[in-house]
């Protein structure tokens, strides 16, 4: 069996070798110019203008509902592009260290040059951040109905990670016009990543960014025993995520109890 690549290095090794891909300077360039071009055209669409400004809306509409503010204040969603090298290292995941039938490609085809930028979902991204935790199903289902009235493809993915990570992952698809490396242009579809996540859970995100990134890019160790070691970063890490996450579950049941509490005593009788 063909030895599989173990760091980046090795895999920009084997793209050259297996697959005749040189990853050069000139290669991140034109990613960063493709991504930027897929970057203004988004912001400029009347998917992207009618969410951001339907986000006051869905905030009153949230708290007429539960008497709690959606989101945090002050909050406006900004659009990003995924910086190469995590692009790069997320093509390296999916060609080889998550792909089981390595050194065969994997069921969807190897992600390469010719076809990445419409493989990976998550070239553009965007990050909103609801102070509860049913703020993420009710966020999601207002960015599902823009989507619907589109005619937009509409994805979701409700994470819940091992690693105590916790969010929902929304997938939409647009027509992007970008550049070809020939300075002429070509139409791609590709996806539109809108993640949703709650307060609390994107605190303990940027906390543990670093450790999420380098556990991410490592071999899965079948026979690990992390849920014992209690000294360990995985130890620390994925029980705070989970403890969290159940934390906010509580406070959202115990607000929906209060609810229905005062809305028996206002129907009920006085004894």
């Amino acid at each position: 069996m063909q030895k599989k690549p173990e760091d980046i290095d090795e895999y920009k090794k084997w793209l050259k070798e297996k697959h005749n891909c040189e990853i050069t300077e000139r290669t991140r360039t034109y990613y960063d110019s493709v991504a930027s071009a897929m970057k203004r055209s988004c912001e400029k669409s009347f998917f992207w203008t009618q969410i951001t400004e339907n986000l006051r809306r869905y905030d009153q509409e949230y708290q007429l509902d539960k008497k709690y503010p959606l989101l945090i204040p002050n909050f406006e969603p900004e659009l990003t592009t995924k910086s190469f090298g995590s692009f790069l290292l997320k093509t390296f995941r999916k060609n080889i260290i998550d792909n089981e039938r390595y050194p065969d490609e994997p069921n969807e085809g190897w992600i390469l040059p010719s076809n990445w930028f419409s493989r990976i979902n998550d070239i553009l991204r965007t990050l909103f951040v609801v102070k509860y935790l049913d703020g993420v199903e009710f966020l999601k289902n207002r960015i599902k109905s823009v989507c619907e009235q589109n005619d937009m493809e509409f994805e979701c993915y409700l994470e819940a990670r091992e690693e105590g990570y916790y969010a929902a992952h929304l997938y939409t698809k647009q027509e992007f016009q970008i550049p070809k490396e020939t300075w002429d242009t070509m139409q791609v579809k590709c996806s539109v990543e809108l993640q949703i996540t709650t307060q609390l859970q994107e605190v303990i995100r940027l906390l543990l960014h670093k450790y999420y990134e380098e556990r991410r890019i490592r071999a899965k160790a079948r026979d690990s025993k992390w849920q014992w070691d209690y000294k360990s970063d995985e130890f620390i890490a994925n029980y705070m995520g989970h403890i969290l996450h159940y934390v906010e579950g509580m406070i959202v049941e115990i607000r929906e109890k209060q609810k229905e509490e005062k809305i028996w005593k206002k129907v009920s009788p006085s004894i």
